[in-house]
């Protein structure tokens, strides 16, 4: 894995080939590295990328429940089950129950868990800059928010 500044990005050879045009590689490679740098950073909060994501959602005030959490990151329901339990055994998260449907778990962040989280988050949006240097800083918001649209076909640009 190249890193990227604005000095000198280095393009691998293999690029040049019809793959290195192929928004499936592109989108997995720029994860790929994204999640290098990611669990770099959190490896000092005891975290990692999917943990990470669970208590960001926890930390959202939108009472995320167990369902949603494993919809929204496409992960089997049993993989958010163990990353809320080792959240919640580190005191960092709570289940509670369902407004609406009283079987549904939601899951909030406790007060510990939301200063990690900034903490956390501080970090890792260096590691953003750090991945994303060959943009210029609107360049990589339009990379969001056209990967949003792709995504959600949302328009609207969001912090």
């Amino acid at each position: 894995m190249a890193v990227q500044n604005k000095e000198a990005v280095e393009t691998p050879r293999l690029a040049a080939a019809e793959i290195g045009r192929d928004v499936g590689l592109l989108l997995a490679k720029l994860h790929a590295a994204g999640s290098v740098l990611n669990n770099l950073a959190l490896a000092d909060f005891e975290l990692r990328e999917r943990s990470f994501s669970v208590l960001t959602l926890a930390c959202s005030g939108l009472e995320p429940t167990q369902r949603e959490l494993a919809d929204f990151l496409s992960l089997d329901p049993s993989q958010v089950v163990s990353l809320v339990d080792g959240l919640e055994k580190r005191g960092l998260v709570e289940r509670g129950t369902g407004r609406h449907d009283r079987r549904a778990k939601i899951i909030t962040a406790t007060d510990e868990g939301r200063k990690v989280h900034r903490q956390a988050r501080v970090v890792l949006e260096e590691g953003e800059r750090t991945q994303l240097a060959a943009l210029s800083e609107a360049e990589a918001a339009e990379l969001k928010r056209l990967l949003r649209k792709a995504l959600w076909g949302v328009e609207a640009t969001a912090p």
